[in-house]
């Protein structure tokens, strides 16, 4: 974990507001953020808050806005790739200095970075990749490395058996990279005849209700022979044990997921989803915010080529680590980190079940 903080420590502190603080964050060499008397202002276009993991981007996004004393202007699309064009429109409109896009359409998504480079406003493509050469930066956490850490785990807990793939939007390009990476852990075992995937679907939106839908079906199609539900995140982890709970199986088959949303974690200490992949979000959006701080005023960024697969081009990246988290070292990660509270993860957990407090 002394890795991982001061991996992230360096990614931010290479890189250098609004309200609702969640910490501090490294020092800049960025310098004042304006330019001249003129404050740089960021606009920050969102495809959804509707999970918690986005909630918590926007309200650190704004938090190191404000620390930095520059304007931002946020704007949600709830998952409409039409109004996050819209959007865009709208933050050019307003002079943004900087734009930063989490897209919802991948592909939709290249028009905007057009519109904005064509009126020489920088791009960062946030969290979710953009099929854009043009984008000035990428910045996430490490998506490769989340797929394969999915992947180990349910090979490590499951290693013979039936397997489900629940993959992420087919829109969105973090569905596809991971789901390279999960194949490719998981095809020695597939070769072998050690596992058989019996079911796969891409989730529009990464919805909840359909994944649970979608593992009701592959349930009922292999009359409950499941070993493990390979699944790409916290919510639609959700839906998958709720399908599970229906048949009484709920912690007798693994299930994984990444963003460590608070219910999942509480799944977890309660023994019904298996594993979660922790990515900082704070040190992500404080990265975010000093690095369009530094293309607003046409500094340097210390970036890596990350190859887009969808429009086989480089782009430059900046990519922060990520760790798994399952029963077993919840405390030693979520809650040393202060991520989340002791009381809050072990909240359905009988007192005398749970860990000591640290």
């Amino acid at each position: 974990m002394k890795s991982l903080l001061l991996s992230v420590f360096i990614a931010a502190a290479l890189l250098s507001g609004c309200s609702g603080n969640q910490g501090n964050s490294p020092s800049s060499n960025a310098g004042p953020a304006n330019q001249g008397d003129k404050k740089v202002k960021i606009g920050f276009a969102m495809a959804t808050v509707k999970e918690e993991r986005w909630q918590r981007d926007r309200e650190a996004f704004e938090a190191h806005c404000k620390a930095q004393n520059v304007d931002c202007v946020i704007t949600v699309a709830d998952n409409s790739p039409d109004r996050q064009a819209n959007d865009v429109d709208n933050l050019l409109t307003q002079k943004v200095d900087v734009l930063v896009i989490a897209p919802q359409n991948a592909t939709q998504a290249a028009a905007m970075v057009d519109k904005a480079k064509a009126q020489g406003v920088p791009v960062i493509s946030y969290d979710r990749l953009i099929n854009s050469e043009k984008i000035d930066l990428y910045i996430s956490h490490q998506v490769p490395v989340i797929g394969r850490k999915i992947a180990e785990y349910a090979l490590q807990k499951a290693p013979k058996g039936n397997y489900v793939m629940v993959y992420g939007a087919n829109t969105d390009n973090n569905a596809h990279i991971m789901k390279k990476e999960q194949m490719a852990v998981l095809q020695p075992a597939i070769d072998k005849g050690e596992i058989k995937i019996v079911g796969e679907q891409f989730i529009d939106d990464w919805k909840k209700e359909l994944a649970l839908n979608f593992a009701e079906n592959a349930l009922t199609q292999n009359n409950d022979n499941v070993q493990a539900f390979v699944v790409s995140n916290d919510g639609m982890a959700g839906g998958v044990i709720s399908a599970l709970a229906k048949k009484d199986l709920a912690g007798k088959v693994i299930v994984t997921g990444q963003d460590a949303q608070i219910d999942a974690l509480q799944s977890i200490a309660e023994g019904k989803q298996s594993m979660t992949v922790y990515k900082p979000i704070i040190p992500l959006a404080n990265a975010a915010v000093e690095a369009a701080i530094k293309l607003a005023k046409k500094q340097p960024l210390d970036t890596k080529p990350f190859t887009n697969d969808a429009i086989k081009k480089d782009v430059p990246a900046i990519l922060l680590e990520v760790t798994s988290v399952d029963k077993a070292n919840l405390m030693d990660t979520i809650i040393k980190d202060g991520y989340a509270k002791f009381e809050d993860v072990y909240k359905n957990v009988p007192e005398a079940d749970r860990p000591k407090r640290p």
